[in-house]
C-alpha cells in the first residue's frame, strides 16, 4: 500500500501517552504530507520524543490511531515499523564505536535472504550477491553523506558531527520512505551546520520525508515546508514555518517569557 502525492504518509488521531500519572501526549493529531518536510517543535517536555517513540513502535499509544500509508501501525515492533518504511535516529547516536564506519552501515541494509539460515546453506551464491549489494548500498550512502574516505576507520575515531552523519546515514541505507530525525543539529557549530542542513534538503530530493525534531528555531524556517506546536503534549497549532515561528503566543510559549 503507497501514499499518493495528495494523502498523507503519516497520520497521527486522537493519540495519547501516559506514564503513570503523567500525560506526555494528549490527543494529538497531526499529518506528515510526502516528499516533505515536516518540524515537531515546542519547549522541552512536549511530548515530541515521546512521539518519535509512538511513531516507531518503542512505545505504544493509549489512545488513537497512527497510520503510515493507510495502515495503522499501533502496537507492531520497532523492527516490522522498521520493515514497512520508517525509521529514525536518536538523540544519543546509537552507533557500534568498535566496528567500522561500513559496517555501522552495513547494520541498516536489508538483508533478508542472508537472514534465513537454510538459505546461507541451500543458496550461498544467493546471499553472496545479496551482501555485495548491500555493501554498494552501504558505500552509495556514505557518499552520500560525505563518509566514503572514512568507510573502512572505526565509528569512536570520527568527529561528533562525522558520527551525527554516519547514523543519518545508516538510516538512510534502509531504504526507508520516512525518516524521523531527532534533534539532527543539536550540539554542532556552524561549521558543521554548514554540512547537515543541505543534505536534509538533499533527503527529500531523493524522494524521501522527513519528520523532524529541532530546537534551533531558525533551522526550522530554513528546512521546514510544514510545522507542528507541540505544547504538553497537544498540538497547539501547525502551518506554515513563517506563520508558526512569527506567532507571539507560541514565541511565548517556546521561550518561557
Amino acid at each position: 500500500m503507497t501514499a499518493s502525492a495528495t494523502e498523507p504518509i503519516l497520520s497521527l488521531r486522537d493519540v495519547s501517552k501516559a506514564f503513570g500519572g503523567i500525560q506526555a501526549v494528549d490527543t494529538c493529531t497531526f499529518d506528515v504530507r510526502p516528499g516533505r518536510i515536516t518540524g515537531l517543535i515546542g519547549p522541552n517536555g512536549a511530548g515530541k520524543t515521546t512521539i518519535f517513540n509512538l511513531i516507531t513502535g518503542f512505545l505504544r499509544a493509549d489512545t488513537g490511531t497512527i497510520r503510515y500509508k493507510g495502515a495503522d501501525i499501533v502496537g507492531r515492533s520497532p523492527h516490522r515499523v522498521e520493515s514497512l518504511g520508517v525509521v529514525r535516529t536518536f538523540q544519543h547516536l546509537r552507533l557500534w564505536g568498535k566496528m567500522t564506519v561500513l559496517e555501522n552501515v552495513l547494520v541498516g541494509c536489508p538483508t533478508p535472504v542472508g537472514e534465513n539460515v537454510l538459505t546461507l546453506f541451500l543458496r550461498p551464491g544467493r546471499v553472496r550477491a545479496e551482501e555485495a549489494a548491500a555493501r554498494e548500498r552501504a558505500m552509495e550512502a556514505l557518499d552520500f553523506f560525505g563518509l566514503a574516505g572514512r568507510a573502512h576507520e572505526l565509528a569512536e575515531d570520527l568527529a561528533y558531527p562525522e558520527q551525527k552523519l554516519l547514523s543519518m546515514a545508516r538510516m538512510y541505507a534502509t531504504e526507508a520512505d520516512l525518516l524521523l530525525l531527532d534533534e539532527p543539529t543539536s550540539g554542532l557549530d556552524a561549521d558543521s551546520l554548514s554540512r547537515i542542513v543541505p543534505i536534509v534538503r538533499k533527503l527529500v530530493e531523493r524522494g524521501k520525508t522527513v519528520l523532524l525534531i529541532e530546537h534551533n528555531m531558525e533551522l526550522i524556517s530554513q528546512l521546514s515546508d510544514d510545522v507542528v506546536f507541540l505544547h504538553q503534549g497537544h498540538v497547539l497549532a501547525s502551518g506554515k514555518p513563517a506563520d508558526i515561528t512569527r506567532d507571539p503566543a507560541l514565541t511565548e510559549i517556546y521561550f518561557g517569557v
